[in-house]
């Protein structure tokens, strides 16, 4: 008799351009933390979380932080494939970035076809209300034109950091459940979970979580 650590494991990728604050986010969402400094990401950081996507059903994250800067782009290409899910992040404070998600969204469906990968648009930083140049309108009506969800976000605050992972998560697992996507042997964006005796119960706690590497 063995009760599951985890049902399933998914693998996520968070891109966008440099400072947009990838990594920010990724750290509150596993540590519950926000640092005002934070180094640049340098090629890929790595952290993992348990959730729950319904009840009953635990899913393990696998979250690659990758890095926005040019130079980094070959080593970030490499990681789009084993993806199944991606939060595209842009900074509402720089009207910039979010003019590139575009390339951002093309890049990543080149990459990662022919498998199915979804998708949250991510408008970070919302904190800084009085600094915003892209309106959350303008943000939602790029993502509805995709066929995309949307959510802003600040882990200065805390603001939607945990919905806008649960976002991409639920909708991951719906897709499984619907057979839309699926478990496959050469393929990391989805793996079944693994199991350890009834003995060694195994709950998740709230704010219970694994993570690893830089912020």
């Amino acid at each position: 008799m063995v009760e599951p650590i985890f049902d399933y494991q998914f693998r996520l990728i968070l891109i966008g351009d440099s400072t947009v604050g990838k990594s920010s986010l990724l750290k509150y969402f596993t540590d519950g933390k926000f640092s005002d400094t934070c180094d640049p990401t340098v090629g890929v950081d790595f952290h993992a979380r348990l959730i729950e996507v319904k009840s009953g059903v635990r899913v393990k994250l696998q979250l690659w932080d990758t890095a926005g800067q040019e130079r980094f782009r070959s080593i970030t290409r490499s990681y789009y494939r084993n993806s199944v899910g991606a939060l595209i992040v842009y900074d509402i404070t720089k009207r910039r970035s979010f003019e590139n998600i575009t390339g951002w969204l093309e890049e990543s469906r080149s990459h990662i076809e022919p498998h199915r990968v979804s998708y949250v648009i991510v408008g970070h930083k919302a904190d800084m209300e009085e600094e915003r140049q892209v309106t959350t309108r303008e943000g939602r009506m790029f993502a509805e034109a995709n066929g995309l969800k949307f959510i802003e976000t600040s882990a200065k605050t805390g603001q939607n950091v945990e919905e806008a992972f649960q976002l991409l998560a639920k909708e991951i697992h719906n897709l499984l459940e619907a057979g839309k996507i699926k478990v496959e042997e050469d393929w990391d964006g989805v793996k079944n979970g693994f199991a350890r005796p009834s003995r060694e119960p195994f709950q998740v706690a709230e704010g219970e979580q694994e993570s690893g590497g830089c912020c």
